[in-house]
């Protein structure tokens, strides 16, 4: 995106619109080539306002994992992660295929899109279901 351009849409709204047509994107800085997320106007790295949306390739490791603890009545217990993605970003998410208390840090995983609340979201998945090793 040229430097004096001003997208019509933040970049919050780009990220989830990427989200809705089944993209999970990350934008990655021309200036300096650092991929960063979350979605903001300019890199963190070298403060360019020149970046491009790029695909992610779908993996990653657990850097942290809690446990929300809720009522079976209320949906259960689910897991919160923060997943550090292969392109070097970090990215919260909730893992969708595991007990809650089995999900560990360093673990591997791939991320996916589904629906949490409503809403197009990335979710993370061990292959746990499928007896799959990632």
């Amino acid at each position: 995106m040229p430097q004096d351009a001003i997208p019509a849409a933040g970049p919050d709204r780009i990220y989830r619109d990427h989200l809705d047509t089944g993209d999970i994107k990350v934008q990655r800085c021309v200036s300096c080539a650092e991929h960063f997320f979350p979605p903001r106007v300019m890199c963190p790295e070298c403060r360019s306002r020149d970046h491009v949306w790029v695909d992610v390739a779908g993996g990653g490791e657990i850097y942290s994992a809690s446990v929300v603890r809720r009522k079976p009545e209320r949906g259960g217990d689910y897991s919160i992660v923060i997943v550090d993605l292969d392109e070097g970003v970090r990215m919260m998410s909730t893992v969708t295929d595991a007990v809650p208390t089995e999900v560990a840090i360093r673990q591997r995983v791939q991320l996916g899109i589904g629906n949490l609340d409503g809403e197009k979201a990335v979710i993370v998945t061990t292959g746990a279901e499928s007896g799959e090793t990632l």
